[in-house]
């Protein structure tokens, strides 16, 4: 079974009024929402989600990347891994646009990063959802997210330091 291309995936988030609005209509009131000199900070909770309770979600706009994890309902709960996405961000004063450029790393405890959502951006190329300087700007941007991450042993906290990033990850 092949992957469903579909319309590319945007959200807005509203630093003002702390709200975040999907490209599928829907929306969603943030339990936290900071810029910081690196990007934007924002939490919010997943009660659709049976295993988790809230998600955590960075934006770099620098790096063109998002980081996301999810903190489990239980305390006894596996810790999801995170998810390094490429995306397009562009933002002002109010509004965070990005733009999922649907090609990530998984990056779980300490281990070799792997490549996610391959199918899913082949059938955006393909059908042609995703521009050809778009999906070159994922491949390239997940690339060098790889090779950074493997130059300080797959260690994300060891590679946002690295990017000036001081803050802990994951927010949990």
């Amino acid at each position: 079974m092949g992957a469903v291309t579909t319309p590319q995936l945007v959200d807005v988030v509203d630093t003002w009024s702390g709200v975040r609005a999907y490209s599928s209509g829907g929306t969603r009131t943030l339990d936290a929402c900071d810029v910081e000199r690196w990007g934007l900070r924002i939490e919010q909770p997943t009660p659709e989600d049976p295993f988790s309770d809230a998600e955590f979600t960075w934006l770099m706009p620098d790096l063109g990347l998002r980081l996301t994890t999810h903190r489990g309902r239980s305390r006894h709960s596996r810790s999801s891994p995170s998810i390094l996405s490429a995306v397009r961000v562009e933002c002002d004063n109010r509004h965070w646009r990005t733009t999922d450029l649907l090609l990530g790393l998984a990056i779980h405890g300490g281990t070799t990063p792997r490549i996610v959502r391959t199918e899913e951006f082949a059938a955006a190329v393909a059908g042609r959802v995703l521009r050809p300087g778009d999906a070159d700007q994922a491949l390239r941007t997940v690339h060098r997210a790889l090779e950074e991450l493997s130059n300080v042993n797959h260690n994300l906290t060891s590679w946002l330091t690295w990017h000036g990033i001081y803050d802990a990850w994951p927010p949990l």
